[in-house]
């Protein structure tokens, strides 16, 4: 008992408030699994097969692990590919390459941008759609999505404001 007792105590000492993984800051003060979900391409249960497959306990906080402990996360995310099932992936079937990936990090952000690129290349509905701002998955646009002032009330406004000046320059 008071081996474990000893071992809590010297991570509260070594307690790091910012870990750094995949260009990331992560905060120490949360447990594992939600501390990676902080990571672009990592949910609470990717986070928690990562946590496990690394061989630590989830429910630690991020701040409290070791150094080597950190670099086990760290292959632990680089090798993701293999250690979740080919359903949890969040890149199946890529267009160019036909592998199934899990992309993470800066990497979802650019694929992303570089889809959307492609459908308004290649001028489908949905491109067409992103290029003008519109809703893209089928939604109404009736009564929602609208940007900027409604026009009406905008006209509204600027009749009032004229009227008081017409008032007082009376």
């Amino acid at each position: 008992m008071s081996g474990e007792a000893e071992e809590k105590e010297e991570r509260k000492k070594e307690f790091k408030h910012i870990v750094r993984i995949l260009d990331t800051d992560l905060e120490g003060k949360k447990s594992i699994v939600y501390a990676l979900c902080g990571i672009k391409g990592i949910g609470r249960r990717v986070a928690n097969v990562i946590a496990i497959s690394s061989g630590l306990d989830p429910r630690l906080k991020m701040g409290e692990l070791s150094d080597d402990e950190i670099e086990r996360l760290k292959s632990a995310i680089n090798s993701v590919e293999k250690r979740l099932p080919w359903w949890m992936l969040n890149r199946r079937k890529d267009l160019i390459s036909g592998e199934d990936r899990h992309i993470m990090g800066s990497d979802l952000l650019l694929n992303l941008r570089e889809d959307i690129n492609l459908l308004r290349k290649i001028r489908s509905y949905r491109g067409i759609r992103h290029e003008r701002g519109l809703k893209v998955r089928g939604q109404r646009t009736k009564s929602t999505g609208r940007k900027g002032a409604v026009v009406g009330v905008l006209r509204k406004k600027q009749l009032a404001a004229a009227a008081a000046k017409a008032g007082v320059k009376k």
